[in-house]
């Protein structure tokens, strides 16, 4: 069993990992004022960026589905690592050499399941590289350079080797301290009658990557006519490889694809190699399986693909029957995003990677220049197959292609559409709307029938109101700057009593902040921010918690006190208000002739409290009582 990695080294690898960093490696972040960065949400579907990250504290977000936390929560949940595992994802890249309380560095053994996947895969990959200057890997070279790439495009994309051998690879990692379960379970073995052999044999491989750069499977051609495999076998579904995720080149091409905000989809390897080598740097592929909607919402999320920055998504595919049946297929998941999507298919039936080798680079660019709107080609694509000369074909084919007008989910774009389509067909305009605008029957649909993804957005909760009141937004003002803002409000805290709350979960983040150690405490930072998670009661207050963390406060206030004390002044001086009406109606009760002690006790609080509210007054404004 593994051992137990030092806090202190924890510790240091949270503080050397920049949370912008990390979160860039998966979601395009833009400014949100007052050092906050947002970005959409990869935990969930959303057309607008509701999740923040707050640099300086090392947090992060998501005002829409609620989930939020630290680098290493971040990296837990995206990559489905435990908590060992991501420190240890994150210790290699922040140079940070793990201790564990057995003693002694990390070793091998003591590594989660993933660390180790991932090692072997890091030195799979080495291993293929260096077997590709090999003699035996002639065949390997010449197909290559058949395909127009020499030496250098091999060594950038870090194209390899797998030798004939039955147990080459195995052999080299067994040396290494890896067994055959983990090398199965990896994906980079196979289980025969006769024992575990080497998955790719004899074939030319690629590496494929997460977004971080980790090597996490392999894409193999075979090169031999007695190979009686597949063209292409591909890594199976492991516990770090799952191809529906996983897009060949984005880990090159995802600062081009923010940059640029476009993404250029392609159907193989070599096509992805060709058109980077072209200049088309923004390429990328799926591994084995059709582009569907975990591609998407990877994309989307380096797009920035919201209502207010559209990019685009390119699909190239073949020319054949076979590439207009998966351009046609694209659209049914066109309308999942809000960038605009388009189809790029060469005339003469020639991939991406053809099309180089046969006239140059310039014909790849040339090939994405001439692309047209998918919904264009879909609908194209529907009208070819019906004879237009006939009247009867024109109505069967406005039949089928009307219904795909009406899923287009933009409203500004529908009725153009349906101009277009009356003028394809040589029919009315009028005509052609009154059959977009009817919805046939479910069992009258064509069987091209594209349903849009509804968004799946989780009602927010907002258990501290940010806008219900002027004292809900002082409250959670209020608790905001304690939060972030600590050594300002250390001062004026302690006078704040759980009645200044007066929403019941603002006084129980309060409790959990004065259990935390506000004002004695002398840690800022994620530390503080530990400290009020351990002191809070339950899941909704900690969710509440890292919320109020990272909302941005207003970036005057960041190195400004003043702004945290006229706060805190202000929910005293409320509080007090609150008082004096209720000691004001105390006195109104109290009979003078009976309870005279008493009245003259009420009123003399009512005096203080008056006095004590101006003072507060005061503070709030920024002046001196």
């Amino acid at each position: 069993m593994a051992g137990r990695i030092r806090d202190e080294d924890i510790a240091l690898v949270r503080e050397r990992a920049r949370i912008d960093d990390v979160v860039r490696e998966y979601v395009t972040l833009k400014s949100a004022g007052g050092g906050s960065l947002k970005g959409l949400c990869p935990f969930h579907d959303e057309r607008s960026p509701s999740f923040h990250v707050t640099p300086s504290r090392g947090m992060w977000y998501c005002f829409g589905c609620g989930e939020g936390g630290d680098v290493l929560g971040f990296l837990q949940k995206i990559d489905h690592l435990s908590f060992a595992e991501s420190v240890e994802k994150l210790a290699g890249k922040a140079g940070v050499e793990l201790r564990y309380v057995d003693g002694g560095a990390a070793i091998n053994r003591q590594q989660g399941q993933r660390t180790r996947l991932v090692e072997a895969h890091k030195l799979a990959a080495k291993f293929y590289v260096e077997q590709l200057a090999s003699p035996d890997a002639q065949i390997a070279r010449e197909f290559l350079s058949s395909r127009g790439f020499d030496a250098d495009a091999a060594k950038s994309f870090g194209v390899g080797y797998a030798p004939k051998s039955w147990d080459a690879l195995t052999n080299t990692l067994r040396k290494q301290g890896f067994t055959d379960a983990e090398l199965l379970a990896g994906g980079l073995l196979s289980q025969g009658n006769r024992g575990a052999y080497d998955r790719f044999r004899g074939r030319l491989v690629w590496p494929i990557r997460e977004l971080s750069g980790d090597v996490i499977g392999f894409g193999a051609r075979k090169l031999y006519d007695d190979d009686d495999g597949p063209k292409y076998l591909n890594t199976p579904e492991t516990p770090i490889y799952k191809k529906s995720q996983v897009l060949y080149g984005l880990d090159m091409a995802r600062k081009e694809v923010s940059k640029q905000q476009q993404a250029v989809i392609v159907e193989g390897y070599t096509d992805v190699m060709a058109c980077h080598l072209a200049g088309i740097t923004t390429a990328v592929a799926t591994c084995g399986t059709a582009f569907g909607s975990e591609h998407i919402k990877v994309l989307r999320r380096l797009l920035m693909d919201d209502d207010q920055m559209r990019g685009e998504v390119v699909f190239t595919f073949d020319g054949d029957a076979a590439g207009q049946k998966a351009a046609l297929r694209a659209f049914d998941e066109d309308q999942r995003f809000v960038a605009n999507t388009f189809v790029a298919v060469e005339p003469s039936g020639m991939d991406p990677c053809d099309l180089r080798l046969a006239k140059g680079d310039e014909a790849v660019v040339e090939l994405v220049d001439r692309r047209v709107p998918l919904f264009q080609f879909a609908i194209k694509s529907i009208l070819a197959a019906h004879d237009l000369d006939r009247a009867e074909g024109r109505i069967a084919a406005l039949r089928e292609a009307a219904p795909v007008v009406a899923k287009i989910k933009d409203a500004a774009l529908r009725p153009e559409y349906t101009r277009l389509l009356a003028g394809w067909l040589g029919l009315d305009v009028a005509a052609v709307t009154a059959a977009v605008g009817q919805r046939p029957a479910p069992s009258q649909r064509p069987s091209f029938n594209v349903t849009p993804a509804e968004e799946v957005r989780p009602a927010p909760s907002q258990p501290i109101p940010a806008a219900d009141g002027p004292a809900f937004t002082i409250e959670r003002e209020a608790l905001k700057c304690a939060l972030q803002l600590p050594s300002a409000v250390e001062e004026w805290y302690p006078a704040l009593e759980p009645t200044a709350f007066t929403h019941p979960r603002a006084r129980e983040v309060h409790t959990a902040i004065v259990i935390a150690g506000l004002p004695t405490a002398r840690v800022d930072g994620l530390q503080w921010i530990d400290a009020v998670l351990e002191a809070a009661p339950d899941d909704e207050v900690r969710r509440m918690v890292r919320e109020l963390s990272v909302d941005p406060l207003p970036s005057d206030a960041i190195h400004n006190d003043r702004y945290a004390t006229s706060l805190i002044a202000r929910l005293l001086e409320l509080d007090a208000g609150r008082r004096i009406v209720d000691v004001r109606g105390r006195l109104q009760r109290t009979q003078t002739d009976e309870q005279d002690e008493l009245h003259q006790q009420l009123f003399a609080e009512l005096l203080e409290l008056e006095t004590y509210r101006r003072s507060l007054q005061a503070a709030a404004l920024g002046e001196r009582p």
